[in-house]
């Protein structure tokens, strides 16, 4: 995350905390009575100069009535440093690298809740696929290549749906079995292996199809991990989200987006029709 980022998320948790005071129509030096502490710290704080441990975070919710606020700044407050990461960044040793970073996590989250809209999720690309969206985005950022390495570091990490110990639900828009990703054969490949996943007692596959009528438009690919975090993707930077109300809008979005998808023999049918546009 560059400096300029990280300041922007302490400046708008700052920001956060100026409003519960004002609306709770206190004075600095009120507040700061409330709290325990000195008017200079609650101005360090309100101008982000000083960034406020959890506790701080509590005592001036309670300070203002807000309580119920806290949980969500301490969440914020917790990540403001990683929770806007630009690819740049953590890519530019290469992707290989990358797959393996992520693993504890994918190691201990039991639910995951991934929506795409562009291209078949990580969790389900055959190593082929893989290789070439990741030769796509190598290039694109001009990326040591790595490619064929990330892309089975990718396919091993895929194991754990077959392991009995995660649920794994994902739902993909009709145009992500159209969009091609390396040649034809790999395509046919990967559409394939979709059908066969389906059949994994621990994977749910939806197909959002093109007619579908909307109830929600198609919002940025993301990844939720247990009801704890969600990872958005970005064309410049991956955003970690962990504040408890804005997690619950991607789990209501998914909800949303599962109510459009189609499955069992009908998202069969989708997948097998892009099977056979490519004959």
């Amino acid at each position: 995350m560059s400096c300029s980022s990280a300041q922007a998320a302490r400046e708008s948790i700052a920001a956060r905390l100026k409003e519960l005071r004002l609306d709770a129509g206190l004075t600095m030096q009120a507040l700061a009575d409330r709290c325990g502490w000195s008017k200079a710290k609650s101005s360090r704080i309100e101008a982000a100069r000083t960034a406020p441990s959890d506790a701080d975070i509590r005592a001036w919710c309670a300070a203002c009535g807000s309580g119920d606020q806290a949980a969500d700044l301490i969440a914020s407050s917790r990540t403001a440093d990683s929770m806007y990461v630009e690819w740049r960044r953590v890519q530019r040793t290469g992707l290989r690298r990358l797959q393996h970073a992520n693993l504890p996590l994918y190691q201990r989250t039991e639910l995951f809740r991934v929506y795409s809209s562009r291209v078949v999720p990580g969790l389900l690309q055959t190593e082929d696929y893989a290789h070439a969206l990741l030769s796509l985005i190598a290039g694109f950022r001009h990326l040591p290549d790595d490619a064929r390495a990330a892309a089975i570091a990718r396919v091993e990490r895929s194991h754990l749906i077959r392991d009995g110990h995660h649920r794994v639900v994902l739902l993909i828009e009709e145009d992500v079995l159209t969009h091609r990703i390396g040649s034809d054969t790999v395509m046919a490949g990967q559409l394939a292996h979709l059908l066969t996943v389906m059949s994994y007692p621990a994977v749910s596959l939806g197909v959002i199809p093109r007619a579908a009528r909307r109830e929600l438009w198609g919002p940025e690919t993301f990844t939720m991990f247990d009801d704890k975090r969600v990872h958005v993707e970005l064309l410049t930077a991956k955003v970690t989200v962990t504040a408890p109300t804005e997690v619950q809008l991607y789990r209501s979005a998914f909800t949303r987006l599962s109510g459009m998808a189609v499955h069992g023999p009908r998202a069969r049918a989708l997948i097998s029709g892009a099977i056979h546009s490519l004959r």
